[in-house]
This record gives C-alpha cells, structure tokens and sequence, in this order.
C-alpha cells in the first residue's frame, strides 16, 4: 500500500516532469516564434551623398515619408542622448528590463490606464516592425516576448542602428538621419549636444514638435535630458548653459537637391531605396550647376530654356560634375535628364571617322579631301555656311567640321563598316541597322546621349594615355570599354585587362587630338578666343539639323566636359550652334579644372614620312615641296600624291605639248600641282594662286590628257526628282558642271536638243520631264561630256 510520503514523492516527481516538459515546450516555441521578416518592411528615400558624406539629393519614399536607409553607425553625442533618455541599461538588459516593467505596472495600475510603458529600445524595436498594434496589455506581453527573441538573434548595436533609423520623429520624418537633415539642416555626425538631446526626445511624443506650438514643454524635456547628461560627466557647466540656449529645430528645412537628374537616373538604374554614395565634388557640382544655370539664362531672350553639362575625370572614370538640366519653368521640362536623352549628333562624330580613315590607311592628317557640291540619291549635304573651298586638308576639314569632306569620307570607308566601328567602341545607341542612316549618320542622322558621347571621347582617350602607362586603371564592361562610374563603390578593374580591342590604333587616337586641338576655327566659334587657359583643349561641337541641339565635347588631359544647350522638347532655334551656344559654357567650366597637358606621340606607332605640302600625301617623284613628319605607321598603305603632275610645255611655257605636235629637245618639263576640276573651280575662289593646267597647244593630240570638263549634277545614271514650289506648281531642276578653264564657254544639249551656254558659272535650270532623258555637253576646245540620267517626278 502507497504511503503518504511516496505518494508526495510521485506527485513532485510528476510536477518536475511536467515542468520540465513544458519548459522544453516553451523553449521549442519560443525558438520556432518568428519575428517579423523582413523586420521592417517599409520603403525607404533614395539619397545620394558625396564620398564625404555630404547630402546631395534625396528622393521621398513611395509611402510619402522621409525615411531614409538604415544607419550603420550612429555619432557618439546622439546615441549617448539616446540612451540616457530612453534605454540606460540597454548594453545590459537581455531585452526586457524587470525593474522599469515592475514600476510601469505599478504607475498604470493605480491611474487604471497605460501612462507609463517601461519599455526598452528592443522592445520599441518590436513594436515599430509590427507596425505599431495598440498599446494593451497583451500586445505588451507579446512585445516582450519578441523583444528577448530579437536580442538573441541581432548584436545590440544592430538593434540600436534599426530603432535610430526607424523611429518617428515627428510628421513624416523617420529616423536619425531624415531628422538632422530636415530639422538641422546638417548631418547627424555634426550635431551638437543640444540638437542631439533634441532629437533623442522625440520618439517619446513626436508629435510634441510643431512650430510656434508645445515649444515650453519640448524644450524642457530637451533641457532636462541635457542636465542628466552634464550630472553624468559628458561636458561642463559652460557647455550645459550654451546648449540651453540653443533654439528649438523650426520649420523643418528642404533637403539638398544639388544633382537631382542624377539621383533619378540612379533611381532607374535598380538604386532605389538604397543611400548612394557618389563621386561627384560637391563644389564642382555647385559651381558648373551654377554656370549652366546661368549661361542658360543668357539664351532664354532667344527663347532657348535647357542645357546640361557632364564632367568626367578621365583617368579615374569617376563623375565629378552631373548636371542634367537647369531650372526653369515646368512648361519647359526641367526635369527631363538631358544627359541621358538621345539626341542628334550633329557633327560629334566626325573625329571617329576621321581616326577610323586614318587607322585603316585611307587618310592621312593633312591629306586634301574634296569639299565641292555632291549629290546622292535622296541626300544632298552642305556645309553649313553654304561655301564650298575645293579642297581642303582632312584635319582642317575636322577643325571647321565641313559636312562635304566627311561625307565623302564616309562613302568611301563605308557607312556599314563605320555602323559597326561606332557600335564597337560604346554607341550602344546606334541600334538600327546601317542601312537605316546611311551617309547621314556623320551629319547627325543618328541620335546618342550626353553621357554616352562623352563616354565614347574619355573612352578613346584612355586607350591613348594606357599605352604610355599601364598603371592607369577604371571600370570596363564586358567589351573592354569603360562605362564612367558615379558611385564611389562600383568595383574597379585594372585597365591593363583591356589591351585596346584593336578598333582603333594609338596612333590614330593619338591623330584625332591633336586635330581637334586645332586653332583656326570659324567665327560661329565664340569664346575660344577668350579662354584664359594655356592648356590645349581637344574639343568638338556639333549642331544638329533645324538647329535642335548645340553641343560641345573637349578634354584637357584630365577631365572630359561635356555640354548640350536647346530646348527639351525639340523645338529649334536660329542661332543654336554648338559654337555660339554650348562652346562657351565649356570654356568656362574648363576654367574652374586642373589639367594635365599630357602629348607624347606614340612612337611604337609611327614613323616619319616624307608627305607632298600640298597635298599631304606621301611624295611621288613629280612633289617639289615636300616635308618629314611623324605620322601613323598606316599611312605606308595610302596612295601617293594624286595631285602633281609631270606637264610638257613649249618653249614659251604658255601651252601644254606632247611629242604629237612638238619637238621634244624644245619641251620645257615642269611639276604642276592640278586639282580635278569641279574642286579646281571652287578652290581658286579663296586661293587666288591657284592655276589649272595651260591648254593643249592647237593641234596635239589630247587623247590622254586629264579631264578639264566635269559634271557637278547630275551625275551619269542619277535619278532625279522634280522639285515642287509652294504654289503648287513644278520647279526647275538646276543643273551644273565645272570646268578647270574659268574663261572656257560650255554648250548645253538635252536629247538632241540645243539648250544654250554657260560661262565662268555653268548652271542652267531645265523643266525636264518623267522618263529617261541624255545630257551632251561640249567646250570650246570640242571636249565632250555625254551621260543619261532618270527624272522620277515630284518626291
């Protein structure tokens, strides 16, 4: 039979198992209780600061609060303020401190409702991530309970950063940082003691901060937690009686707004949510802001209302300067980022070409390229004065970027293969087939952005610079080109990995500079003449069709500047030029950099070359005027001079002869420097010491002299449309020829029939109808010009 004592025995030892068992129960659920996840789940304000941590931007979040993200440290002044007020024993409580429960409980128990709370920080913590459930009893209990299962999970400091960051501040300011910028107007590294204690009472009752309102009781709590923390040793007297008279935080202030197109363009690139640190330089950034701004405002008479401008330091690849477009009125779109808008190129490709040419042995530097009217199927360039010089040097045609020449350029490199070497080399806009822009492509025919021309001229610039020192290193993309960083933590690969991808020589990059260094530029160039700094610039602008888009892109050797003036939604305006409108605001910036005049010429590249003066080409045996210079070692692939020629004269040196008319004991054989002639007849208008070639001498035989009689337009086998006037009715078709003899006569017949002549100016305007017609020109000398052509009727 059971006694009594074994049966108490039992009964204790089933109670200690039940105990235990629910003790391992509890445990099990407590481990398996989850915390919210993510613990706080709210959207966050995109910042962007500068490598020092200066605010430059900030985006609201989507929920309409200015909660910016997580801190991950907090200043020693704010957390010391913090802790003191609301958690003193927060480094050694496991989550819940019992004594401020017990003496919360005891205050709300005798009031019958909850004036106190005792909780701790981690406890706050809980509540906010749970989106904060009204204040009862259970709600309390079951905060504490999560709060000891947070502080096994996260280190204290983790704890701390996610209340600091999270924590209403009154409105709609959440957390420490939002707080210091909107009510202080500064960083929270830079709080004082007072702003600090200011901000740590807050969470307690946010809504005690209103301007002109609660002032008394919000300053007392202020005061009252700076006495605690002068009783406890954190600063003297002195100090105590200074930040009490501080004033109270006001209305709250604006936050920077210093590169916003940049912070939306991060925003776009997956950077939202998230604080950015940048590598812009703040007083760089004001200033160009501040030029643009109002270097814009000069143009607003002409009713021009944007503009931007891109600073790029060229070594590095890191955005120093990131304006993507002034203030103005929300009738002219200022919020439109102009640096990442495709746009028309205008002329901003012709340096590419020109390297392109010279890298592939087509062209040489000072080669004469022909710059006269021509006329493609659909397509008829002009210079955009409207002059045409004959012939002029290929990097002269650069320098005053003449249409013509580098039309014809192009046309004979071949607009495919161009398509393609632009695409190689970071037009990722270029994303039409070639065909698709055709010889207009170097004219402006296809649209980029600021960001990537720039991109593409630092680009080529680095592949110079790299092949003298290989320490230089940036950021590449999977094809080996740097893309320009504007944060500080993108990552960083040696720049040796990119081993120039062999579209372009050194040498021809190298070619391109120095052509674009040059200094004989037409007057639409204003400003250059002003620039104070001895540096060279290397610099191009560029002025799209309907005068859309004025450009203007230059490098120093260190940085790369970019700028673009118009107006946002496309309208044009007489006067945009990329000269007169965006060259000077360059100038300018480029006032305020350092530079660095770096010019070697790369020699493991080039050779020195005998070159004809006049024609740039290498020397043939007729060249008189020759001269050495350092050139691409692909020029030894280009074509000898095709301009001096070997001519026989009589004896009085006034006709040509040959061995058909003339004794040749008698011929004087002399060197002449001989233009075809549609470029002969527009070269001698601005070098009037220019002759052609003397006629052949009565009665020679002329069957392989060169030809004097050329066709302007049309060419043989082109089709032709009628133009058609504004009143409806159908237009002439004016035609034109050249002669290399100004005081030649040329007669005109179209299909039989006689039309008339022309001297010194051969034009004449034809109502020609629809079909097939043969055009027969014949000069005074009985040369001959026959070809057909096709007239297709209105366009």
């Amino acid at each position: 039979m059971m006694t009594m004592s074994n049966m108490k025995k039992k009964i204790t030892k089933i109670l200690k198992n039940r105990l235990v068992q629910l003790l391992l129960l509890g445990s099990i659920l407590f481990l398996l209780l989850p915390l919210p996840d993510p613990l706080f789940d709210q959207p966050y304000t995109t910042t962007i600061e500068s490598a020092d941590g200066q605010l430059m931007g900030a985006r609201i979040a989507d929920d309409g609060q200015w909660r910016f993200p997580r801190v991950d440290s907090l200043p020693t002044k704010f957390e010391t303020a913090l802790l003191h007020f609301e958690d003193e024993y927060f480094y050694y409580h496991f989550g819940v401190n019992p004594i401020s429960i017990f003496k919360a409980f005891i205050t709300n128990v005798k009031s019958g409702s909850i004036k106190r709370g005792g909780s701790t920080l981690s406890m706050q913590v809980i509540r906010m991530a749970r989106g904060n459930q009204p204040r009862t009893i259970f709600q309390k209990l079951w905060e504490t309970v999560l709060a000891i299962k947070l502080e096994l999970l996260y280190a204290k400091n983790e704890i701390l950063m996610l209340y600091a960051s999270h924590a209403p501040f009154g409105g709609n300011v959440v957390g420490i940082s939002a707080a210091s910028w909107r009510y202080f107007n500064r960083a929270p590294e830079r709080l004082s003691w007072a702003e600090a204690a200011a901000l740590a009472v807050l969470p307690n009752q946010p809504s005690i901060i209103f301007p002109g309102k609660n002032d008394q009781a919000y300053k007392g709590k202020r005061d009252l937690l700076l006495t605690k923390l002068h009783q406890n040793g954190y600063f003297d007297a002195t100090t105590l009686t200074l930040a009490k008279a501080e004033e109270l935080p006001g209305q709250p202030h604006d936050l920077p707004q210093l590169a916003p197109h940049l912070l939306g363009q991060l925003i776009k690139d997956g950077k939202k949510g998230l604080r950015n640190q940048v590598t812009l330089d703040v007083s760089l950034q004001n200033t160009v802001t501040r030029l643009t701004e109002n270097h814009v405002q000069q143009l607003n008479a002409n009713y021009i209302f944007n503009g931007a401008a891109l600073v790029v330091e060229l070594l590095s690849g890191e955005t120093k300067a990131y304006v993507g477009n002034v203030n103005a009125e929300e009738i002219h779109s200022p919020s439109v980022d102009v640096i990442q808008a495709k746009r028309s190129t205008g002329s901003l490709l012709k340096p590419f070409l020109y390297a392109a040419a010279i890298d592939e042995g087509q062209l040489s530097p000072k080669q004469l390229l022909g710059d006269y009217p021509v006329f493609f199927e659909g397509f008829a360039p002009r210079n955009f004065d409207l002059q045409y010089h004959g012939a002029v040097h290929a990097d002269e045609a650069l320098t005053r970027s003449l249409n013509l020449p580098f039309v014809m350029l192009l046309k004979e490199y071949g607009y495919q293969k161009f398509h393609q070497k632009l695409q190689r080399i970071g037009m990722k806009s270029l994303d039409k087939p070639a065909d698709h822009y055709g010889l207009s492509m170097i004219l402006g025919g296809a649209e980029s952005s600021l960001d990537e021309l720039v991109n593409m001229y630092a680009n080529l610039y680095r592949v110079y610079r790299h092949s003298f020192d290989q320490s230089i290193t940036a950021q590449y993309d999977a094809d080996n080109y740097i893309q320009h960083q504007y944060l500080t933590n993108q990552a960083v690969t040696p720049l040796a990995t990119m081993q120039n991808p062999e579209e372009l020589s050194v040498a021809s990059i190298w070619s391109m500079f120095q052509a674009m260094k040059g200094l004989h530029r037409p007057e639409d160039f204003a400003g250059w003449e002003q620039f104070r700094s001895s540096t060279p610039i290397s610099w191009k602008t560029g002025t799209s069709f309907g005068f859309r888009d004025a450009w203007a892109i230059g490098l120093n050797g260190r940085y790369v500047v970019g700028v673009w003036v118009g107006n946002a939604d496309g309208e044009g305006r007489p006067g945009l030029v990329g000269g007169k409108a965006a060259a000077p605001l360059m100038f300018q910036i480029f006032e305020q950099l350092e530079s660095d005049p770096f010019d070697e010429v790369p020699t493991s590249e080039t050779q020195v070359f005998e070159i004809c003066k006049e024609s740039g080409q290498k020397v043939n045996p007729n060249c008189e005027n020759k001269e050495e210079v350092s050139l691409p070692i692909t020029i030894e692939n280009s074509a000898a001079c095709s301009f001096h020629q070997l001519i026989h004269l009589d004896k009085t040196q006034t006709y040509q002869v040959n061995s058909s008319c003339y004794d040749v004991n008698q011929m004087i054989h002399k060197s002449w420097f001989a233009l075809p002639p549609v470029q002969a007849w527009y070269y001698r208008q601005y070098n009037t010491d220019y002759q052609s070639p003397p006629k052949f001498l009565a009665g020679c035989d002329q069957s392989s002299k060169t030809t004097t009689l050329e066709m302007i337009y049309p060419k043989p086998n082109a089709k032709v449309y009628i133009p058609k006037e504004l009143d409806g009715t159908y237009g002439q078709t004016i035609f034109e020829a050249a002669h290399s003899d100004t005081k030649e006569t040329i007669y005109w017949h179209l299909d039989g029939i006689y039309l008339g002549s022309t001297k010194r100016v051969h034009q004449l305007g034809l109502f020609t109808k629809p079909g097939q017609h043969e055009l027969h020109l014949l000069d005074g000398q009985g040369q001959e010009l026959n070809f057909r052509f096709e007239v297709m009727g209105e366009r």
